[in-house]
């Protein structure tokens, strides 16, 4: 009982502690978007971090279309070793991907200058 009492004592005085101590975190300073508003300009700011994100997300794109790609051309050669599809199946895939590949990141190029 008394082991019992002491726990809740130093429970107690340990809750108190934590609660009157003030606790300061180093946190870093956040990155200001590429636009670079003015100090106080909270629109301009929020414009900022919504074109570094429009450019995040065509970026994700991209990537995403650039796997899809790589994913069709190993299948693609895979059924070609197989004797499932032609040898030039492989080829087209490959010169149509690049085309795709390069009209797309000429796009979402033209897209980051615009936004």
């Amino acid at each position: 009982m008394v082991k019992t009492i002491r726990k809740g004592i130093a429970a107690a005085g340990l809750l108190v502690m934590a609660g009157t101590q003030t606790v300061w975190a180093a946190l870093p300073t956040p990155v200001a978007p590429s636009t670079a508003p003015s100090a106080g300009d909270w629109i301009a700011l929020i414009k900022g971090y919504i074109k570094d994100g429009g450019l995040v997300l065509g970026l994700a794109i991209a990537v995403l279309g650039f796997l899809w790609i790589a994913y069709l051309g190993f299948a693609k050669f895979n059924e070609a070793r197989q004797g499932k599809a032609e040898w030039a199946e492989v080829g087209v895939l490959g010169i149509v991907g690049a085309i795709v590949l390069i009209f797309a990141s000429y796009l979402l190029t033209e897209a980051a200058g615009i936004i």
